[in-house]
């Protein structure tokens, strides 16, 4: 047994030298080299004294033989030969083979280093994305695209172009294919910076310079339903992470854009990072946009151009500084191209007092923020005396008055973790009156504990909670979709990926149609999908659809550029506060032709904004929508076309003063 000992105790030393990396398996070769080398100059030295002046030329002999096959012809005597032979055979695997492998393990162990981004950047004034998830294309896209807002944040940050990088988990060269395939990068996707890492991890957040970034926009991360885990606490940590950066090498704190799903969280977030934070509340500003969508129908097109990247409006807000000493009448006459929707007041305690709709004698300050609504940022200056227009004059609100709403039957198909939160911003519409069916395959123990935990009352919207997987076509006829008012299919997050979850949608929508092509009325259809890519499949659907991570990415990315904007889409997009409705033809004195520049005159009588038309039937590009088009063209309105203006919401209108709202924090 002691022989074997020994060598095993001589293979664990090896292997101990192995692992510690090439430098230490080059210094074992070499060891293996001078040993053979010795062994060989010994072996033809002593049976051949004189045909070497002494042992060290036969050690050099045998190291030259080993080291270069082309020797092996020149040795003389059978001995020698048999030795040299054995020596450049040794050669081929010892000093050929194995260090060729070690050279090109260790070559491309530094090149998989390289590309998974372990090294730190070096740059200043940049924008740091913390985590890949599916809104992280189109988050880029929309960074790369707003080309005039970007310019702006550009110049207040003293830097000369966008430097963008990205932090995954592992960065490869998937992550760089898919930022490629994504509409609106392109080629541009090389200009990213992809660094490997978490935001949980220091060391991470030091890779990709977190502390001199110019902005830091932190999506949230998917986990699976039950895990201890969440998204929120990811973000915290990060936060958390950032703040004793900052303190340790005594440097400010970045500007940071950050996501949660529970806005509860809120409180935990501004402790955890003392610098300037924007939150955006993701699972409530999409469940805020879906209530609205079914109090308002077809709304989602008006998401679809406003909340997402490409062709269309977006909404902008300008420094006073820019049109400072004008009202809002002057200003709204110098920009032709543009809808001036309001301002916002700095408040005294912090944060911004949303004031939309204001009287068109409202004189801008310097300190305030003129909010308006564009097709592109240059469309947001002002125009030579020539191109003006007429000052419009907007009077005190007068609010139209609403038909008291009857009960609107409400059938959610799916679970998600944003049901509770949904549910929560139903209720919030006191006066309305819903009646909400959940259905999904999930136990029904499962979602009432979600539903307590996050402290929704189901009563107060006459909720009810029912088993029944939707795919299968007895359970969705049974449940009769067609005697509701409004159908909502949400994507799962108890799938495995987003598109797994998006295929069960699509399928059940599918299932859906079928079912209601036989009904005698059909209901209002939302479709919510997760991942941007399926938008195109459905071609020619009947549905309303939102893909979150797209309007989420374009919140998260204009709120990074533009912090103020937060606070509009807040106003914009909640309950009470100045909203977006569709108003009948006939509720306003039109004449028989009027083009939109009359539209606007007629509407600004009532205290509201026109924002464009909804068209009954879709142009050729399958869109109802035509916001803030062109002053001079001729509406044409036929039946079914409605109005799309800014007004104050519902719950405003009545005894409401003024439309001005505070806004700070999450109110």
């Amino acid at each position: 047994m002691l022989p074997f000992r020994i060598v095993d105790r001589i293979k664990f030393i090896v292997e101990r030298q192995l692992v510690k990396g090439a430098g230490f398996q080059l210094l074992v070769v070499g060891c293996f080299i001078a040993l053979i080398s010795l062994i060989g100059g010994l072996l033809v030295v002593l049976p051949q004294a004189g045909e070497f002046e002494s042992a060290g030329h036969a050690i050099w002999w045998a190291f030259l033989r080993l080291t270069d096959p082309g020797y092996l012809g020149d040795d003389v005597g059978t001995w020698q030969r048999i030795v040299s032979t054995l020596l450049t055979i040794m050669g081929y695997v010892v000093f050929m083979g194995t260090l060729v492998a070690i050279l090109t393990r260790w070559l491309i162990a530094k090149m998989e280093d390289l590309e998974r981004g372990l090294t730190p950047v070096t740059l200043k004034n940049h924008i740091v994305v913390l985590g890949w998830t599916a809104q992280t294309p189109p988050l880029v896209a929309e960074l790369f695209g707003s080309s005039g807002r970007m310019a702006r944040f550009l110049e207040k940050n003293d830097a000369q172009k966008l430097r963008l990088v990205l932090l995954a988990e592992e960065a490869s060269v998937e992550h760089l294919h898919e930022l490629i395939r994504e509409p609106g990068i392109g080629r541009r996707a090389r200009e990213v910076i992809l660094r490997s890492g978490s935001a949980i991890q220091p060391e991470a957040l030091h890779r990709v310079a977190c502390l001199d970034a110019a902005a830091v926009i932190v999506p949230s991360q998917v986990h699976e339903g039950g895990s201890l885990i969440t998204s929120d606490v990811e973000t915290v940590k990060a936060l958390l992470s950032i703040a004793a950066q900052a303190r340790h090498y005594n440097a400010r704190l970045p500007f940071v854009v950050a996501e949660i799903q529970d806005m509860r969280k809120l409180p935990v977030i501004e402790r955890a990072y003392p610098g300037a934070v924007e939150v955006v509340a993701g699972d409530a500003t999409i469940s805020r946009l879906m209530v609205q969508n079914v109090i308002h129908p077809n709304l989602s097109e008006v998401y679809n151009e406003l909340l997402t990247a490409g062709e269309g409006n977006e909404i902008f807000v300008r420094g006073g500084e820019t049109a400072e000493g004008l009202t809002l009448a002057e200003l709204a006459s110098q920009r032709p191209n543009a809808i001036v929707l309001g301002l916002l007041h700095p408040n005294p305690s912090g944060g911004w007092q949303v004031n939309l709709l204001a009287d068109s004698g409202t004189v801008i300050r310097n300190e305030d923020r003129v909010v308006l609504l564009a097709r592109d940022y240059q469309h947001t200056v002002a125009v030579p005396k020539a191109a003006t227009l007429p000052k419009l004059e907007r009077r005190q609100n007068q609010a139209l008055p609403e038909p008291v709403p009857g009960v609107h039957r409400v059938l959610v198909l799916g679970w998600n973790r944003r049901v509770p939160t949904m549910a929560a911003e139903f209720a919030s519409y006191g006066s309305r009156v819903f009646e909400l069916d959940l259905v999904s395959a999930s136990p029904l123990d499962d979602r009432n504990r979600e539903m307590q935990r996050y402290g929704v009352d189901l009563s107060k919207v006459n909720g009810r909670l029912l088993e029944a997987d939707y795919m299968v076509e007895e359970d969705l006829r049974r449940l009769d979709p067609a005697g509701y008012d409004t159908v909502m299919l949400l994507s799962s997050d108890r799938v495995g990926s987003g598109e797994e979850a998006d295929a069960r949608a699509m399928v059940g929508y599918l299932q859906l149609e079928d079912v209601l092509s036989a009904a005698p009325r059909r209901p209002q259809v939302i479709m919510e999908l997760s991942d941007p890519d399926n938008r195109h499949l459905l071609y020619g659907h009947k549905s309303e659809m939102l893909i979150s991570p797209m309007i989420l990415s374009h919140v998260l990315a204009q709120v990074a550029l533009r912090r103020e904007l937060r606070v509009v889409l807040d106003e914009l997009f909640t309950e009470g506060g100045a909203e977006i409705q569709f108003r009948k033809p006939h509720d306003y004195p039109l004449p028989a032709s009027a083009d939109f520049q009359v539209l606007e005159k007629i509407v600004a009588e009532r205290g509201e904004i026109a924002l464009g038309v909804y068209r009954a039937g879709a142009d050729e590009r399958g869109r109802h929508l035509q916001l803030n088009p062109p002053r001079n063209q001729y509406l044409d309105l036929r039946d079914g076309d409605q109005l799309l203006v800014l007004c104050l919401g519902s719950e405003s209108c009545a005894g409401a003063t003024g439309p001005a709202f505070l806004v700070d924090g999450i109110q």
